[in-house]
Order: C-alpha cells, then sequence, then structure tokens
C-alpha cells in the first residue's frame, strides 16, 4: 500500500503540468462559446484593470481552456503570462486552498472537532466571550471577531503580531452576526499549527502541495523564482514595489506565512487541487480528504458560506449561471475560483489587478471580468440540450458600465451640475455688483445730507 501510495505520487509530482488537456467537444462544451474568455480577459487587460491573467477551466477530469493572456506587468519587454509557469499571489484564496483543507484534513483525523471551542486547542485565545467560540463559527465568519486589524502598523515583530490577534475583542456574540474575518482565519491557521506541531506552510507543503505534485504552489517564493512571479504593489507601506513578497501587509506583519493571505501558485497548479476536491478529496490515487469531509465543508453552512467555502449565489464574481450547490472563493490581488460540482466542473481566474492598475475602476473591472468568465463556462456546457443555457447578446466586460468613462446620464447630470453652478455663480456676481452700486449711492446721499 505504501509502495503504491509513494508511486501515484511520484508520477503526479513528475508530471508537473497540470491536468491533462481535452478538447472542449469530448468533455460536452463549446469551443465557440469559450472564446468568449478570450474576448472578457482582453477587454480587462486594455481597459487597464490589470496587465496580464492566467486562465483554466476544467471539466471531467480535464483542462479545456488553458491560457495567458498579457504579461506579468505593464511593460512592453515583460515575460508574457503563461498559465503553468506564472505564480501569482493568492490573496484570500489562500484561506481555502491552504487553511481550510489543513482544518478538513485534521478533522478528518480527529484532531479537531468542528463543534469544539477553540480555547480547547489554542489557549491564548480566550477572554470573555471568546471561550466560547467554535472551530465551526471561525470558518463561517460567525465568531464575532472583527473583519482586522492593521497588525502592520502596531507589531514590531511576528511574534508580536499573533499576540495582537488573540488578543482581539469580538464585537458581537459568537454565532450572533457575521463578519467576514481575515483575523478568524489567522486564528485557524494558528490553531493547525499548535495542533500539528508544524508551521502551516511546512503542513500544508506534506499533506497537500508534494502529494499533489503542486510543485509551483507554496509561500515565501524562493529568490530563484521571482523572475516568474507576478509583480503587485508598486508603492505599498513598506516603501518598495512588491514581486515575490506577499502583498497583503498583515500576512507580512506575521512572517509570511498566514490563514487568511500569503499563499503563491500558477492557475495550472490550482487546477490540481481543484480536480482533487470534485473527485472528493482524491487525484490520481492520492487521497487528501474524505470525500464525506470534503461534502461538509463545501455545502451551505450559515447564509452565504460554507465551512471556510463561499457560495455561489452571484456575489463576488461567481456570475448569474453556476449550478446549485457551487462554492469558491476570491482574493483582493484579482483572483477567484469556483467549483461546479453538478457540472464537474471549476473555473480559475490569476490576475495582478493591484498591480499600478490603468482603469479608473480596477475593482469593477475584476468584478465583471470574474463574473463574466464563470458565466461564459457555464454557457458553454452544451452536453445535455435541455439545460444548455442561451448565450447571451452582451457581458458586463463589452459594456464596460464604470469602468473608465462614466456613463451617458452620469456626464449629463455632471454636465447640468456644471451649467447650473456656472450660472449661480454669475448671478452672485451680479448681484454683488449691484449691491455694490447701490451702497455706493446710499453713502453718497447720507454724506450730503450731512
Amino acid at each position: 500500500m505504501l509502495i503504491t501510495l509513494i508511486a501515484a505520487v511520484a508520477t503526479i509530482a513528475a508530471s508537473n503540468g497540470g491536468l491533462p488537456v481535452a478538447a472542449p467537444a469530448t468533455v460536452g462544451m463549446s469551443a465557440k462559446r469559450l472564446e468568449t474568455i478570450d474576448r472578457v480577459v482582453t477587454r480587462g487587460i486594455k481597459a487597464g484593470g490589470f496587465p496580464g491573467a492566467a486562465v483554466v477551466v476544467g471539466r471531467k477530469g480535464a483542462a479545456v481552456w488553458e491560457k495567458g493572456f498579457g504579461r506579468i506587468d505593464w511593460a512592453t519587454s515583460s515575460m508574457r503570462v503563461s498559465a503553468t509557469e506564472t505564480i501569482y499571489d493568492l490573496a484570500s484564496l489562500t484561506k481555502v486552498i491552504g487553511t481550510t483543507t489543513a482544518v478538513m484534513i485534521l478533522f478528518d483525523e480527529g484532531r479537531i472537532q468542528l463543534d469544539a471551542p477553540v480555547v480547547t486547542y489554542l489557549p491564548e485565545f480566550t477572554g470573555g466571550y471568546k471561550d466560547s467560540v467554535t472551530v465551526r463559527q471561525l470558518l463561517e465568519h460567525r465568531s464575532g471577531l472583527p473583519a482586522d486589524r492593521d497588525l502592520w502598523r502596531l507589531a514590531h515583530s511576528p511574534a508580536e503580531a499573533r499576540q495582537i490577534v488573540l488578543e482581539a475583542p469580538l464585537e458581537c456574540k459568537p454565532g450572533q452576526c457575521y463578519i467576514y474575518s481575515d483575523l478568524g482565519a489567522i486564528t485557524l491557521g494558528m490553531m493547525v499549527e499548535r495542533v500539528t506541531g508544524q508551521g502551516l506552510d511546512v503542513f500544508l507543503h506534506e499533506r497537500v502541495f508534494a502529494p499533489l505534485g503542486m510543485v509551483n504552489t507554496f509561500f515565501k517564493p524562493a529568490d530563484s523564482l521571482k523572475s516568474r512571479v507576478a509583480p503587485t504593489e508598486v508603492s505599498p507601506p513598506r516603501g518598495y514595489p512588491l514581486q515575490g513578497e506577499v502583498h497583503d501587509e498583515n500576512a507580512y506583519a506575521l512572517g509570511g506565512v498566514a490563514g487568511h493571505a500569503g499563499l503563491f501558485s500558477t492557475a495550472s497548479d490550482l487546477s490540481i487541487f481543484a480536480q482533487m476536491i470534485l473527485e472528493g478529496g482524491e487525484y490520481k490515487g492520492v487521497r487528501i480528504v474524505s470525500d464525506s469531509t470534503v461534502k461538509l465543508f463545501t455545502t451551505r453552512a450559515a447564509g452565504s458560506r460554507a465551512l471556510g467555502w463561499a457560495m455561489a449565489d452571484g456575489q463576488w464574481g461567481s456570475g448569474r449561471f453556476m449550478s446549485e450547490g457551487s462554492f469558491g472563493h476570491v482574493g483582493y490581488t484579482g483572483t477567484s475560483l469556483w467549483i461546479d460540482p453538478e457540472r464537474e466542473m471549476f473555473v480559475i481566474l490569476l490576475t495582478n489587478r493591484v498591480h499600478a492598475a490603468r482603469a479608473r475602476q480596477p475593482a469593477k473591472v475584476i468584478a465583471d471580468v470574474r463574473a463574466d468568465l464563470t458565466d461564459a463556462a457555464a454557457i458553454a456546457v452544451t452536453d445535455d440540450p435541455s439545460q444548455t443555457i442561451a448565450m447571451p447578446a452582451s457581458f458586463r466586460s463589452d459594456a464596460a458600465k464604470g469602468w473608465n468613462r462614466r456613463d451617458r446620464h452620469a456626464r449629463r447630470n455632471s454636465h447640468h451640475s456644471r451649467s447650473t453652478s456656472a450660472k449661480s455663480k454669475a448671478s452672485a456676481r451680479k448681484k454683488s455688483k449691484h449691491t455694490v452700486v447701490a451702497s455706493a449711492k446710499t453713502k453718497a446721499r447720507k454724506k450730503k445730507a450731512a
């Protein structure tokens, strides 16, 4: 059994190329409809939303649309993006690719119980209602912890940053409010480290990334890989351009390895992870987690959240056409992963939209491109005529509403406001002149009378 497992891991690692590639028609998808993806992503680049992007759409165990677009930065001489080679800062995808997966493994092994208080595993996480916060509530973002703290301003070392996280007071009683919390994910990461006795990065490498052959997925990329890493912010609080160093300031304050951000990867590597999830926690004979645990963690738990994952309810770039029960996550740097179990499909988008974006509203650009990408993938599934979705006349990215130029109504209102303002100013000047003249005449009469 051990020899078989080792052989399977070696086979996956040796491939180093993501999933096998298949023509769309062989997995029930339309190549013509998938071409919409090229148009959508290219429009995002031309609008100045991001300099480049890597995309993988997979279905039924194969990559059917795996492409790089643009370049890693805005220089025309820079490296072209490759879905297999270009490494992106995943930002909050770390929460699901990394931290949630680690919790799933420990839950599988009985080393963590979802309804146990976090303080059971992390004694320093205590004080008031925090003693009753459960692991499940952290995963659902219903622990009551605030969204974040400015660790990068407050802490002078990773140890001090961790202490600030542990001492953060709750904003509501556990289970009574929803607050999307980076601090909750950081706490989960610290809990994993305490339970395993390993750094989060080491545990994930040994138990997830290495077994799956995800050789381009890690925290803190080596200097030798820097040229392949898409740069992020040009003028961050750190005072120098970022490339190969985590964009998130709090993750940096925590030493570059954190439960909420810090992972880097390629689109091709993430396709392996997505396929493992679609296959119930196993890929090419290597089991990472049990199928029952995958089902538990990816099923709606509270509101729009599963355990760690977000449900594809139309928000966060999941589009309009993903099947009921689809799930995924996004990252601030311009990344997203959506998985549709019913269609046996996933959609990956990696960008560095935080790198000197030229669009007036880069957040709007990436939101529309994400949504259009998932919609285009869903619409391209054509193997069941009764379920095939009609092709829309246009996509969000075709309208590009709010990306750069203001819409006609806004311009008309703005012109009207400027005209009204100009008329008001002219009227005020005229009234002022009349007032001055009248005042002068009055003074003259008074002087003559005296």
